[in-house]
């Protein structure tokens, strides 16, 4: 339970963590960056870590000149690409036999349900969308390994999803996160990232929900 809080805490005062990491670490806060984006994308059993409020705020540091933007984009983007190849080759290796474990704690019903939702509709450039939809960011590569998707494909949509994701989040706040509205009301504007990054998921759950309900009322 106090785990919970404290990342709840983490999500609400982002800023105020990052600045501490920043003054604490420097430099090095590039690294611990990386580390996370790479675990949030990378490692099927770590999808609660915070993906685009971090880079949310990473942006706006990186406009008040505490952070190098090039390296700052030039690690993010490195994290994102090696996380979902990382994820691709656990899928594409032992992702099956994990899948058909009943007793898995780790994959959840309704997150690969909403994932395989994703893939029905938009096929192989899922990789590309799914990097913008918390969970389903961190299931998608690991499902395409197990579905055998070429990794030429793959690779190809990873690179492109990756850029896309760390520079739209990054730039838009480096730009545009120094101004006062977003310095007076930080943490309400990350939950509302947070929320605005949820919907399409939510939207495709709700579908997958009410698909399965019509299936069913058909068959009775």
């Amino acid at each position: 339970m106090d785990f919970f809080k404290h990342l709840f805490d983490v999500f609400l005062n982002l800023d105020r963590h990052l600045a501490e990491i920043i003054e604490n670490y420097g430099g090095w806060t590039h690294g611990i960056l990386f580390l996370i984006i790479f675990c949030e994308t990378g490692l099927v059993i770590t999808p609660f870590l915070p993906g685009d409020s971090l880079l949310f705020a990473a942006g706006i540091f990186a406009g008040a000149g505490l952070l190098d933007l090039g390296w700052l984009l030039l690690i993010l983007i490195a994290a994102a690409v090696l996380g979902d190849a990382i994820n691709y080759t656990i899928g594409f290796r032992i992702g099956k036999r994990l899948l058909d474990n009943p007793n898995s704690r780790i994959f959840k019903k309704e997150y690969i349900d909403r994932t395989h939702s994703f893939y029905e509709k938009y096929g192989g450039k899922t990789i590309i969308i799914a990097r913008f939809v918390p969970i389903v960011r961190t299931f998608a590569p690991f499902l395409a390994g197990v579905g055998r998707m070429s990794y030429r494909h793959f690779a190809l949509y990873n690179v492109t999803g990756a850029v896309g994701w760390v520079a739209i989040c990054v730039l838009d706040d480096y730009f545009f996160g120094s101004t006062e509205f977003v310095k007076n009301n930080f943490s309400l504007i990350i939950l509302i990232v947070i929320f605005v990054s949820l919907i399409p998921g939510l939207i495709e759950f709700v579908r997958h929900k009410m698909k399965n309900k019509k299936e069913g009322q058909l068959k009775a």
